[in-house]
Formats: structure tokens, sequence, C-alpha cells
């Protein structure tokens, strides 16, 4: 049974199987950040790139699996495939949402 994701969540997870870094962006706040891979992305611009050289660098598919909250932030975890190093993997998205849109993302292993 496919899990709901919640608004702005399931935006972006559209938005990364579409490959849209346009759309991708949009999901997130003007100051957003994201880490991923022990590196940092402060807002639109940089996760704009940040999305736009993964998607091009990799073919991925990311397909969550499971979804909670815990301590204000909303964890989804989703397997990860595609020809980077390490495929396949498991990983936990942990979302922060303020006022409709992605302020703060970690993804952790």
């Amino acid at each position: 049974m496919p899990i709901v994701l919640p608004g702005v969540i399931a935006d972006y997870f559209a938005a990364d199987e579409t490959r849209d870094a346009q759309a991708f962006a949009e999901c997130f706040t003007q100051d957003a950040v994201v880490i991923d891979e022990r590196k940092t992305y402060t807002g639109r611009d940089a996760i704009r790139q940040w999305i736009g050289n993964a998607s091009t660098q990799y073919t991925y598919n990311s397909e969550p699996f499971a979804v909670s909250e815990e301590g204000g932030r909303t964890i989804v975890t989703s397997h990860l495939s595609g020809n980077f190093p390490g495929s396949p993997v498991d990983v936990r998205y942990l979302f922060t949402i303020e006022g409709g849109k992605i302020a703060r993302l970690e993804i952790v292993p």
C-alpha cells in the first residue's frame, strides 16, 4: 500500500522524480538549508544547483515507504537506487516545514 506524503513533501518527491530543478527549488523557503553527503546548501539557488548536478551526474529512483513525525520534523524513509556509489540504500529525509515550504532538509543513511 503506497504511503501518503503531506503537501510540500509530496511535491518534493514529485519534482525529484521528474528531475525538474525549478519545481524542486520552489518546494523550499528562500533561505532553506539542505544537508546531504556532509555538504550544506543554503538558499533556493544553491538547492536548485545541487539537485541539477545530482540529476545530471546520477540516474536514481527514490521510493518512499515510511513517514513519521518526530521533534517537529517529518521523517520520510525511502529506498534509493541508481548508478551512484553505495546503491541501493535506504535513506531518511528529515524535513522541517515552515509556512507550507521546506525550511530545512537533512538526508541521512
